[in-house]
C-alpha cells in the first residue's frame, strides 16, 4: 500500500481575536494541502484561542466558534484537518476538537482529563468527557445535523482507499499513567492517534514531549501526531509551538520550537500496514541548553507581548545592573532573532510598530549621588552596542525634595541610622514616575526587572523598581540570571557585558561608602536557591528545611539558621507585594507568581511557631 501524508500545525493564536485565528487556520490548511498532505492536525482550542479565562463561562463564545467553525468548512477540500474548540453540549462546557474531512463534520472528541495544576485551571470552565469508549449525538441547528460526540475511533478513507482509523487524546490525555485514553484506542485498534495540545513552555520539556510521544506510538503500536500551540498566546504562558510526528517507537519528524511565525507546519509520509515503508526525515535530536531555551522563549514572548498589545516598543530603566541588562539583552535578541527568522520587512511590519526607523528600546540611567560610575559605564556601552536609545539623568533633585518634604512634616533631619529603608525607597520610587512618563509619551511598555528571588523575598520597592508593564525575567532566579549573562557574553558576543559580568549586585540606594551588595542585605544567592526550592517547591517547614540543608554543609550551621529564619519572615510579608508584580513569564515547572500558580495568604502569622521551633534546635 501507499504511504499517505500526515502533518501537525503550530499556530500563534490569541484569544478571541476571531479572523486572526481562522486565518492561520486557513494558512496552515492550505500550505498543508498544497504540499500533498491528507491528514492536519491543529492545536488544542485554536479556533478560540487556549487563554480565553473565564469567558469561557460565557454562551456567546461557543455561538460565535461555532460560527466560525462552520466558516471554515469549505477550506478543509481534499483534507481532513482536526480543528480545536470549546463546544456547549447539553448545557455543559467541554474542551473538544472537531475532525473534518471534504468540507463535511465527521465528529468531535471530548477531552477526558482535564489539567488543573499549577498554571492551568481547566476544571473551572470545562466537564470531563467521562463516558469511556462512547459517543453520543450531538444536533448543529445550524447544519441541521447531528454528529458522532464524546470518545469514538473515527474512520476516515484515504486518497488511495485506504480505511484510516483514528483516536483522539487531547493534551493532558496524554499524560496520564492510568485509564489513560490511548489504551482503549489500542483495543479498539486505532492505526493513528491524534494529540492537538496546549502545553506551555518549560525549561527541558521538550524532551520528556519527545519521549511521550515516541513511546506512546511504540506502547499503543500507532501512528502518533502530536501539535502544539505557538508563542505568547494570552500574556503569561508561552507555547513553543512543538509538533511531533511518530511511528510505533520511531521518531519520524520534528520541528524547530519558539519561530517567529504565525503558523509551522510538519509532516511525515507514513504507511499504516507495513511501517518499514514509512519515512523519516528527522535528524539525530541534540536538544537545546537552558541558556538557548531561555534567550528564545523570552525573545519570542516579548515579540508577541509587544505587537498584541499594540505597543511601539519599550523602555527600560537601565541600571547598568545584572537584572536590566539582562532584559536589554533579550529585547536586542528579539530583534535580532525576529529579523533572521522574517526578514527585516515582515518583522518590521509584523511587529506594529509605526515608525520602525525608531529604536525598538529606549534606556535610561537615572542615577543619585549613590550610583556608581561603574554602573553608569555598563549600562551606556551595553545599550550604545545594542542600538539602543540611551538617556541619562540625575534624580537627586527629586529625591531631595520629596525628603525635605518629610522633614519638614516630621519637624526632623532623616537619617541613615534611623530612616535606612525609607532613604533607599524613595530612590527607587522617584525613578518611577519620569520613567513611566516616557514610556507614556512613546506608547511603549515599561519593562520592569524583577527577577524570581526579589519576589521571594520580597527585595524590591512597591511603586518603584516593580513598576512596569512586563517583568519578563521574573520566572528566574539571580543567580540563574547572573550566570546567563556570563554565558551570553561568550556565546551571544555581547562584549559590553564584561562590565556588569565584573560588578557584585547592588541596589545601589545606600552611601557608596557602606559599600551595599545584594547578598550582604539577604543572603548568598545559591543558599536562597536551595531554601526557596524545599520552602515553596516542596512546601517543607522551617525546621524541615534546616534539617535537609544541614546535612549538604553549604554554611556554618548558626548562619544557616539565620538565612532560614531570614527567609521564611521575608517571605510571608511580602505576599502583597507578589500579588501586585507585574505580568511574568512562566518558564520553570515552579514560579511565585500567585495568579499563575503560588498561592499564599497576604496575612500570616510569618511562622512565628515554626521558627521557634527552629531556634530550639542545636
Amino acid at each position: 500500500m501507499q504511504t499517505i501524508r500526515i502533518a501537525g500545525a503550530a499556530l500563534n493564536q490569541t484569544p478571541i481575536h476571531w479572523e486572526h485565528n481562522k486565518q492561520n487556520i486557513i494558512y496552515a490548511i492550505e500550505y498543508a494541502r498544497m504540499n500533498g498532505v491528507e491528514l492536519l492536525c491543529l492545536p488544542e482550542m485554536c479556533l478560540t484561542g487556549y487563554g480565553c479565562e473565564d469567558l469561557f463561562l460565557s454562551d456567546w463564545l461557543y455561538e460565535t466558534a461555532m460560527q466560525k467553525l462552520i466558516e471554515l468548512l469549505p477550506f478543509t477540500y481534499e483534507i481532513a484537518v482536526c480543528i480545536g474548540l470549546p463546544i456547549l453540549y447539553k448545557n455543559k462546557r467541554y474542551n473538544c476538537t472537531c475532525l473534518i474531512q471534504n468540507e463535511k463534520i465527521i465528529g468531535f472528541y471530548a477531552k477526558q482529563f482535564l489539567a488543573n495544576d499549577g498554571i492551568f485551571y481547566e476544571k473551572r470552565w470545562f466537564e470531563s468527557w467521562d463516558k469511556k469508549e462512547e459517543f453520543e449525538e450531538f444536533f448543529i441547528s445550524i447544519l441541521n445535523q447531528h454528529f458522532p460526540f464524546g470518545d469514538k475511533i473515527f474512520e476516515i478513507k484515504t486518497a488511495d482507499n485506504q480505511i484510516l482509523k483514528i483516536g483522539f487524546e487531547i493534551c493532558e490525555d496524554a499524560w496520564r499513567t492510568i485509564d489513560r485514553p490511548a489504551h482503549s484506542h489500542k483495543k479498539r485498534g486505532a492505526d493513528l492517534i491524534i494529540n492537538p495540545s496546549a502545553s506551555n513552555f518549560e525549561f527541558g520539556k521538550t524532551q520528556k514531549r519527545e519521549n511521550l510521544i515516541v513511546n506512546s506510538s511504540l506502547d499503543f503500536d500507532c501512528t502518533y501526531i502530536y501539535a502544539n500551540l505557538l508563542g505568547n498566546e494570552a500574556g503569561k504562558i508561552i507555547f513553543d509551538g512543538e509538533i511531533i510526528i511518530a511511528q510505533k517507537g520511531k521518531l519520524l519528524n520534528k520541528n524547530t520550537l519558539l519561530s517567529f511565525q504565525d503558523f509551522n507546519v510538519i509532516w511525515a509520509n507514513v504507511s499504516i500496514s507495513n511501517p518499514k515503508n514509512s519515512i523519516s526525515t528527522i535528524e539525530p535530536q541534540v536538544f537545546e541548553t537552558k541558556e538557548i531555551e531561555f534567550r528564545d522563549a523570552v525573545s519570542l514572548a516579548l515579540f508577541d507581548y509587544m505587537r498584541k498589545s499594540k505597543s511601539q516598543g519599550f523602555v527600560l530603566s537601565l541600571s547598568g545592573g545584572a537584572d536590566s541588562c539582562c532584559c536589554a539583552i533579550m529585547v536586542s535578541e528579539m530583534i535580532k532573532k525576529g529579523k533572521s527568522e522574517l526578514g527585516e520587512t515582515y518583522f518590521n511590519k509584523k511587529s506594529g510598530i509605526k515608525n520602525i526607523n525608531d529604536s525598538i528600546l529606549t534606556c535610561a540611567y537615572q542615577g543619585t549621588e549613590n550610583s556608581s560610575d561603574e554602573t553608569f559605564k555598563s549600562a551606556k556601552e551595553l545599550a550604545e552596542s545594542i542600538n539602543a536609545v540611551f538617556h541619562h539623568w540625575s534624580i537627586d533633585e527629586e529625591v531631595d525634595s520629596y525628603s525635605k518634604k518629610i522633614e519638614t512634616a516630621l519637624n526632623r533631619k532623616l537619617t541613615w541610622q534611623k530612616d535606612d529603608l525609607a532613604l533607599q525607597n524613595i530612590q527607587a520610587r522617584t525613578r518611577s514616575p519620569i520613567i513611566w512618563m516616557l514610556a507614556n509619551i512613546q506608547n511603549a511598555l515599561l519593562i520592569t526587572t524583577s527577577n524570581r528571588s526579589e519576589g521571594d523575598v520580597g527585595y524590591c520597592t512597591m511603586d518603584g523598581d516593580t513598576s512596569g508593564s512586563i517583568s519578563p525575567i521574573a520566572g528566574v532566579d539571580k543567580d540563574y540570571v547572573k550566570k546567563w549573562l556570563i554565558w551570553a557574553e561568550k556565546n551571544l558576543h555581547y562584549s559590553a557585558l564584561s562590565f556588569v559580568n565584573n560588578l557584585q549586585p547592588t541596589a545601589e540606594l545606600r552611601p557608596l561608602e557602606t559599600h551595599q551588595t545584594d547578598e550582604k542585605d539577604l543572603m548568598p544567592y545559591y543558599i536562597l536557591n536551595e531554601i526557596e526550592l524545599l520552602a515553596i517547591r516542596q512546601w517543607k517547614s522551617p525546621l524541615e528545611v534546616y534539617e535537609r540543608l544541614v546535612l549538604l554543609n553549604l554554611e556554618d550551621k548558626i548562619l544557616l539558621k539565620q538565612h532560614i529564619k531570614r527567609f521564611f519572615q521575608m517571605w510571608a510579608r511580602s505576599q502583597w507585594k507578589r500579588e501586585r508584580y507585574a505580568p511574568a513569564f512562566h518558564l520553570d515547572l515552579h514560579n511565585v507568581d500567585p495568579r499563575s500558580w503560588c498561592r499564599f495568604p497576604i496575612l500570616s502569622s510569618s511562622f512565628e511557631f515554626e521558627l521557634d521551633e527552629l531556634e530550639k534546635i542545636q
